[in-house]
Parts: structure tokens; C-alpha cells; sequence
């Protein structure tokens, strides 16, 4: 209920260690099988800055990197973290005094540091993407451009079937075909010794990729976002939303305008990071030779990446493996949602049993016509139907609404997450129509969606008022061409439910243009 006191748990925290930057993600795991992001964080270090010509780490770049490991190691400590795992990639698995590195970040942040090969690096980037998107049981290409390296990876939701990393990288390239100080445009002559480079080292890669039927795409890594971000703002004049895609040939233009401004113009380019600004082209011809040789017509983009992969390892490898395996995407993120607003779970989920039955049974009556897609919409829309009491029971509707509409639920699209949060917001007494804000928003499909969706959550929220699960089974029939039967199956007298369900008898008949008839079964009947 919402007045208990909130489950301790444990916290753990991730620290990711590459080449351009350093990240950090924070977890406190409860013990009712949730899991709460407490900071995720960044700082750009530049700790593979000069390494690449002669393999060494400068002591310059050490330090930062050093200086940022402490700084979060104690931002950690400040969350009560028992547990920090901490990995480094691309920058400190090449370089010849690694050791001295790891020696120097042991001693100044008290961390203890494990250098992963190129193949773990991809390996966790899958693991850190693929559980937060929905994937619909496509073959999925995942692309990742680090400073260092490119990890390029193949699968579906739950397995991979092609694991690479490739020396390219944004720092990478910078140092090997730019001087340091140089912020001149770069000419078509340099761009094309860059290709020239990435195809060489990448064909391999290329050749084993083509094997596969790559139905879709996604990049990750602060690279990838930001040229998405300079797309947005150069062809649209916005910022980038949850589900845009970046085209080849918006790369392309892009491309060709990152090339033709001097160092200082660029850093001033709407929607470009100016910090990564001298490191973009670089960047940018990894992923544009890579579309091109490939032959992919667009790249969605994530924010997922290797600390979100570390988090699913550890919690794959503990106690906590019910948090992340046997369910989907979309079922964990639910589940973890109600959990993190401590939702009372058997009632969530017999609601959402009788709101399926109703659901069905209307479907094979010829009452409605939506498909399985909705359905599925319906089920997630009925298990956090009343999230919203965790902030308070006065107008706990409007709460759910605010609630699943801001926590950026994994492997929904927008549309989907705006259906789920108006079905939840009417889920109470209240016909949905244009009078109401949140259905006014949504287009004229979903609005009829969420009206039918609507009316089965009210309809099954009635029919266990008490919280005590006495009605089973319910079932909606036509007899005839102006009534519409509703019976209750029920371990003992319902007459309250029943009650419940009388009052959405005007709202049923606005919805289908039938009456409402009620016939409950007990067990003295």
C-alpha cells in the first residue's frame, strides 16, 4: 500500500571505461523484483586521446580518466553502493602501459578495473540494447562506434548470431588522418583516404554480415546520437524524438556539411555536441561507409548501450535473474514500473485477466474488431491501472496517466505509450470524449481504441471492487441485434460487483449501441 515504508534493497553500480568517455549507472535492486535507476552519468576523458600512433596512453588523459573514476567511485559510495563493476574497453585493452593505468585508477579511486576484449565489448552492448527494444522478432543489426573501436553485432530479442569489433573509431581516425591542431574544412581527398580506410578494415565484416537477412537497425554510442541529432535540427529544425530514424540520405548531407565547416563553424552546427566536434567526421565515415556498403536505408537510434548491458549480465548471473529473463521487453518494463510504484500485484493482474476475457469474448461476438496488438496494449494498460495510488488515491487516475506517459517504458513506441496512459486514465467512471485533453491528443484510431479499451477496464475494475478476486470468469455475448449479455462466474455472491458493473450501463450503450444485460453464476445458483 502506498503508506509502507519503500524496500531498502541493494545497490550496485557500473562504471564503463572507454575511450572517449567514461559512464557510470547507479541501480538500487529491491526485493520485490524491481529495479530503480538512481544517476547515469557522463564525462568525456579523452583517455584514448594520441594513444593509437604509438600505443600508449598519455599520462594527461590517465589522470582525467583517473579523476573521473574517483569523483564517481564516491558518488556511488554516496548512494550506499556495495557493489561497483567497473570494465574498460577499446583505449585500455591496446595500450602497452595499461597496467600502469589500472595501478593508477586502483590507487586514486580504489577501483578495481577489467579490461574486456573487443568481442565481450560487443557481446554486453547487445545484452544493454536488445533487453530495452522491442525488436518484434526481426534480425536486427546493432552498430555501435566508439572512440576506439566499432562493435557490430546480429540477432534478435534473446540471442545473437554474429559478434564483431572492428578497429575503427571517432578518436581513432582523428588521430590517424588529422593533426592535432588542425580545423580546416576537409576536402573530398581526405574524406576519401577516411572511407578507403573503414572499407578495408570493415570488409570483412561487411562479407559476413551480408549473409544475413538484416530486416532492421540500431546504432548506439554518443557518435550515432549526435549525427541523428544534427539530421533532426538540419532537416526538420527540432530535436531529436524517441522515434526518429536517421536516413542514409540525411547522412549523407550531413556528412557533406560537417566536411565543409572549419573546426570552430562546426562546433556552432545546430544539434551538434560541441565537444565532439572535432571527433565527428571520423565518426560519421565509420557509419556512413558502413550504410553504404551494407546497403541500409535508415539506422533507428538508441541510448542503451554497454553499462545498461553490464546491468543485465549481473542481474542475469544472480539471485535477481527474474527481473530480466522468461519475460519480454515489454512485459519486464511493465512489471518493473508497477513494481517500482508498488502496485498490488494480485489485483493487477486478476483485473487484467477478467479485462482479457472481456476483451476476447467481445472480439469473438463481433462486438469490436481490434486485433493483437491492442490486446497486448490491454493487458499492459490494466496492470498499471492504478499505479497511480503510490502518489495519491484523490485522483489516482489522473496519476497512472502522469506515471506511464513519463517513464519511458522500454520497447513501446510513443503511440503505443499514449494509448496505455489514456486507457489507464479511464479506467474510473468517465467516458472518454474530445472534452478531456489526454483524449483529444491522441489520433482519431486511437481514440476509438481507447474508447473500447476503456470501457473493458471499467468493466473489469467493477467487477473485483473488493480486491478479492471472487469473480473468475466473465464473458460477453450478443443474443440478439440490441442487447449485449454479460455473465459473471463467481465463487460466492457478487452482488456488490455486479452493482459496479450496472453503473457502466449508459457508458456500454453510448460505446455499442446495445443494452447491457448482467447474469451472474454462483455456486448456490
Amino acid at each position: 500500500m502506498p503508506n509502507d515504508p519503500i524496500p531498502e534493497g541493494r545497490v550496485k553500480a557500473f562504471i564503463d571505461i572507454g575511450t572517449n568517455s567514461i559512464r557510470i549507472l547507479v541501480v538500487r535492486i529491491t526485493p520485490n523484483h524491481s529495479y530503480a535507476i538512481l544517476n547515469d552519468e557522463k564525462e568525456t576523458v579523452r583517455l584514448g586521446e594520441n594513444e593509437f600512433e604509438g600505443g600508449v596512453l598519455q599520462r594527461e588523459a590517465m589522470q582525467r580518466a583517473a579523476t573521473v573514476c574517483r569523483h564517481f567511485v564516491e558518488m556511488a559510495r554516496a548512494y550506499e553502493a556495495k557493489e561497483i563493476l567497473a570494465v574498460a574497453t577499446s583505449a585500455t585493452r591496446e595500450a602497452r602501459n595499461k597496467e600502469e593505468f589500472l595501478d593508477l585508477v586502483k590507487q586514486q579511486a580504489g577501483l578495481d578495473v577489467h579490461t574486456i576484449s573487443g568481442k565481450e565489448e560487443a557481446r554486453l552492448i547487445y545484452l544493454g540494447v536488445s533487453s530495452g527494444i522491442n525488436l518484434k522478432g526481426r534480425r536486427t543489426l546493432f552498430i555501435d562506434i566508439g572512440g576506439g573501436s566499432t562493435e557490430l553485432i546480429v540477432g534478435g530479442q534473446t540471442e545473437y548470431e554474429y559478434l564483431d569489433s572492428l578497429k575503427l573509431g571517432a578518436i581513432r581516425l582523428t588521430t590517424q588522418f588529422f593533426l592535432p591542431q588542425e580545423s580546416s574544412p576537409v576536402s573530398d581527398e581526405r574524406y576519401a583516404l577516411i572511407e578507403r580506410f573503414v572499407r578495408s578494415t570493415s570488409v570483412r565484416a561487411v562479407q559476413q554480415i551480408e549473409q544475413f537477412h538484416i530486416e532492421q537497425v540500431y546504432g548506439s554510442s554518443g557518435t550515432i546520437e549526435n549525427l541523428a541529432d544534427i539530421a533532426m535540427q538540419h532537416f526538420h529544425g527540432r530535436k531529436r524524438e524517441r522515434d526518429d530514424r536517421l536516413t542514409r540520405a540525411q547522412l549523407d548531407e550531413v556528412v557533406d556539411v560537417l566536411r565543409s565547416l572549419p573546426l570552430e563553424k562546426r562546433r556552432q552546427l545546430p544539434g551538434i555536441n560541441p565537444a565532439r566536434a572535432d571527433i565527428i567526421i571520423g565518426g560519421a565515415a565509420i557509419l556512413q561507409t558502413l550504410m553504404h556498403d551494407l546497403n541500409l536505408n535508415e539506422i533507428a537510434v538508441t541510448d542503451r548501450g554497454l553499462r545498461d548491458g553490464l546491468l543485465i549480465d549481473s542481474l542475469l548471473k544472480s539471485e535477481d535473474a527474474g527481473l530480466v529473463s522468461g519475460l519480454s521487453v515489454r512485459e519486464r518494463s511493465v512489471l518493473q514500473l508497477g513494481r517500482a510504484c508498488r502496485f498490488e500485484e494480485a489485483h493487477a493482474r486478476h483485473v487484467a485477466r477478467l479485462a482479457l476475457q472481456l476483451f476476447d469474448s467481445a472480439g469473438r461476438a463481433k462486438l469490436h474488431s481490434l486485433g493483437a496488438r491492442e490486446r497486448e496494449l490491454f493487458q499492459y494498460a490494466a496492470l498499471l491501472h492504478d499505479i497511480g495510488t503510490f502518489l495519491n488515491h484523490v485522483n489516482h487516475n489522473a496519476h497512472t496517466y502522469y506515471l506511464i506517459k513519463n517513464a519511458d517504458l522500454l520497447g513501446f513506441d510513443e503511440e503505443e505509450i499514449n494509448i496505455m496512459a489514456t486507457v489507464g486514465f479511464f479506467h474510473r467512471k468517465i467516458y472518454p470524449d474530445k472534452g478531456h485533453p489526454e483524449f483529444a491528443a491522441l489520433g482519431r484510431k486511437s481514440r476509438e481504441t481507447v474508447r473500447t479499451l476503456a470501457l473493458f477496464l471499467q468493466l473489469a475494475e467493477s467487477l473485483d471492487r473488493r480486491h478479492t478476486g471472487i469473480v473468475q470468469n466473465v464473458s460477453l455475448r450478443m443474443p440478439n441485434r440490441e442487447s449485449a449479455l454479460l455473465k459473471i462466474q463467481a465463487t460466492q455472491d457478487c452482488q456488490m460487483e455486479v452493482w459496479g458493473v450496472q453503473n457502466q450501463k449508459k457508458a456500454f450503450r453510448k460505446a455499442f449501441g446495445r443494452r447491457l444485460e448482467v447474469r451472474a453464476i454462483t455456486p448456490d445458483d
